[in-house]
């Protein structure tokens, strides 16, 4: 049966928030990963990586907004300390120099597993009759796995 956020139970609403805010910790880090490739990167093919780079994390800042603003409509606490994103992504940070394949390559991961994040966050909501962030998360992980592709089209 599906639920608004109100009918949902205290369980469910807790499950679903917590895998809501798995998937915005992993976004806001992919965010910043993407911008700080798009900022050094170098080489023959920079203006087209250039753009993928800011394409990404312009798409990215919305999406946190988007999944968090769905954590309080289930009247969850979003999470939104870099710290704490940090720690519970999945994705990593990268700090230092990279050669333009090792920054697709790094990108590629990290589009992979948000959107594997965002395929279970969704199980979960539909586990639970909750259509709207399955939805949202199916939407989200469509995206991710469209940016993968390009991704994966630069490494051919």
């Amino acid at each position: 049966m599906n639920q608004t956020a109100a009918a949902l139970s205290t369980d469910a609403r807790s499950q679903i928030v917590s895998a809501l805010n798995q998937s915005v910790a992993e976004t806001a880090v992919t965010t910043m990963l993407a911008q700080n490739f798009h900022w050094n990167v170098t080489g023959p093919h920079f203006g087209p990586l250039h753009q993928l780079f800011q394409d990404i994390y312009e798409d990215h800042f919305t999406a946190q907004d988007d999944l968090a603003e769905r954590v309080k409509a289930l009247d969850g606490y979003a999470e939104g300390t870099l710290a704490g994103m940090i720690k519970r992504s999945k994705v990593s940070e990268f700090e230092g120099d990279a050669k333009d394949t090792d920054m697709i390559k790094m990108m590629l991961d990290a589009q992979e597993t948000l959107a594997a994040t965002l395929a279970g966050c969704g199980q979960i909501a539909a586990d639970h009759g909750d259509t709207l962030t399955e939805d949202l998360c199916i939407a989200r992980g469509q995206v991710h796995e469209k940016f993968a592709w390009f991704l994966r089209s630069h490494l051919r």
